[in-house]
């Protein structure tokens, strides 16, 4: 990609994103799919600026666009075809969690997100690449650029801490009153 190319986008960037969420009705999930899709149309060369047009007017088309082809990719798992080749291939459940399981695990979303907030930056760090962004212990040594043996040390401090704040706190509970 040109330097020209990625400065405008760097300089688009918090206009894109806000451009992106909207495109999104407001999910925030939803939109950073997108803009990352779009930045990946642009790095695969699957779409290109022609100059017909003002940059920024382009580069949201392109972000429009690549939501559009979300909203539909989203609507097809939903439609009639998704749920029939679901019960064929033996996974007719609803993946949707009824609103009491919904509500449940939206407190235990939060409950953890207040526990990473309160692990070391560097735990956090590693723990989020691997769980979140689902990379492998190497991968996210390469990305925090740190070795190997230190990702394997916050890992492991990470998830013992993680653990002991998720724990129910049993220390109130045996004491009388």
């Amino acid at each position: 990609m040109e330097r020209s190319i990625a400065d405008q986008l760097e300089t688009l960037h918090p206009d894109a994103f806000g451009w992106a969420l909207h495109c999104c009705a407001g999910n925030h999930a939803r939109a950073e799919d997108v803009l990352q899709n779009a930045y990946l149309k642009l790095a695969r060369e699957q779409a290109w600026h022609d100059g017909r047009s003002a940059f920024k007017t382009w580069w949201f088309g392109v972000i429009r666009l690549t939501a559009h082809e979300e909203f539909r990719r989203l609507r097809y798992r939903e439609s009639l075809l998704g749920r029939l080749l679901l019960q064929i291939s033996g996974q007719e459940h609803d993946p949707r969690p009824s609103p009491s399981r919904k509500m449940e695990m939206d407190e235990r979303a939060a409950e953890l997100r207040r526990c990473l907030a309160q692990l070391p930056a560097r735990q956090a760090e590693v723990l989020h690449l691997v769980f979140y962004q689902d990379l492998t212990l190497t991968e996210a040594a390469e990305v925090m650029r740190v070795s190997i043996g230190s990702v394997r040390q916050h890992y492991e401090r990470g998830k013992a801490r993680l653990r002991s704040l998720l724990q129910p706190d049993t220390t109130h509970e045996s004491q009388p009153r």
